[in-house]
């Protein structure tokens, strides 16, 4: 068996689903999509996103801080006081906590609007808390100050595989005995106009006129995925270590794999490879078979080649057929947030032992042989992977087992 034996002890979640885990839980459990039209996007090509509602960074931040922060970091940092209160953080010595949050850009809203300033009234008139507010280092640092903890503190960036790959660097350093507890996920914000006409311009997006349809994970009418924002942090530590202070163990982190398919700067490899050998070594950190897996969270985006690929390397490698979802049908794909998310989402599978829905799949792709879950299934769940891809060709699958 592997030595790998990761405790999950806490849980934060701000998604379009709502703010919280239980609201973004609820909501892709309800497997209703949460895109709509965003007003910052009239006149553009695609005018389709999943924004967090009701977010009021002032009222849970305090204005004088809030002001300060790009939206990524607010979203990482109430995601990360939730996770935290699940937890008793006086006993822990901040010198061996450390904080690991993935990000594909940082704080894209901040540089789109100082540039505008730039152009608009000249660099005198920039804020000076342009590169504290938009480096994405910053998002770790704030956490750290937040909560006072001084152990590693470090943000990587693997596109949309970002959340994941946080927590699979976090893995590494507890394993190491580098720190006893690490809080670790993914964020990013970056429903601005330049950002959102990027990725319009790199035919990424769905252009479905119904903004509730379009993003349709493995469905044969898919066209492109819808573009959302989000945080999720969980609290990390070896398993051995929660049992002994008696901390409530939701699931367990047993596997990680990291590749790279080597391949384009967007397309995954056709063969899937990369994604091939990313599942088998997250299978073997947790000594376990493919016919052991119950569960998976696809990666699942509803764009054509990642879904096909996706989906042919899970019929290829796990004969065992398990319940395969995409949970981006309802909260839309939160780039270098998804991967820390969804596993927020499979520690909840398997610790409450149901699958949620992939929304709006009507008709499968007749290339795909999976089962896929259209409705919520109850389902006993031992082991489940995680899926997270990225631009680049960037690979990262999580093990996650029962506690």
């Amino acid at each position: 068996m592997s030595g790998l034996d990761i405790a999950v002890t806490g849980l934060g979640l701000v998604t379009p689903g709502g703010v919280g885990v239980e609201a973004g839980w609820s909501a892709v459990l309800a497997g209703r999509s949460t895109a709509a039209h965003d007003p910052v996007l009239a006149g553009h090509e695609v005018t389709i996103s999943c924004r967090v509602p009701g977010f009021d960074a002032d009222a849970l931040l305090g204005a004088r801080r809030a002001v300060r922060l790009d939206r990524f970091a607010r979203l990482a940092l109430v995601a990360a006081r939730e996770a935290v209160a699940d937890e008793d953080v006086t006993a822990w010595d901040p010198a061996r906590v450390g904080v690991v949050i993935g990000t594909s850009a940082g704080g894209g809203e901040t540089v789109e609007r100082q540039h505008g300033v730039l152009l608009a009234d000249g660099p005198a008139a920039v804020s000076p808390l342009l590169l504290p507010m938009h480096l994405p280092n910053m998002v770790a640092g704030q956490v750290a100050m937040e909560f006072g903890f001084r152990g590693p503190n470090l943000v990587v960036s693997t596109a949309c595989a970002s959340g994941a790959t946080a927590i699979g660097v976090a893995c590494d350093l507890l394993a190491a005995r580098r720190c006893d507890v690490v809080l670790a996920g993914g964020v990013d914000a970056l429903l601005n106009p330049l950002t959102m006409a990027g990725f319009a311009r790199m035919g990424a997006l769905s252009r479905r006129a119904d903004p509730a349809t379009a993003s349709r994970p493995f469905d044969a009418d898919r066209d492109g995925f819808v573009a959302g924002e989000g945080a999720a942090v969980l609290v990390l530590r070896r398993a051995e270590d929660a049992r002994a202070a008696g901390r409530r163990v939701r699931a367990r982190v047993v596997g990680y794999g990291a590749t790279a398919d080597a391949h384009h700067i967007t397309n995954p490899d056709p063969e899937g490879r990369g994604v091939v050998a990313a599942v088998e070594a997250a299978l073997a950190d947790a000594g376990a078979s493919p016919a052991d897996v119950g569960h998976v969270n696809a990666h699942g985006t509803s764009t054509q080649l990642n879904d096909l690929v996706e989906g042919r390397v899970l019929a290829r490698l796990l004969p065992a057929r398990p319940l395969v979802t995409s949970t981006k049908g309802v909260t839309g794909h939160l780039l270098g947030a998804a991967g820390a998310a969804e596993a927020v989402f499979t520690v909840l599978s398997v610790e409450r032992g149901v699958v949620p829905p992939t929304a709006n799949l009507e008709t499968l792709d007749p290339r795909l042989d999976l089962d896929v879950a259209t409705g919520a299934v109850p389902r006993e769940i031992d082991l489940a992977l995680s899926n997270s891809f990225g631009f680049g060709g960037q690979n990262a699958v999580l093990a996650i087992a029962k506690a």
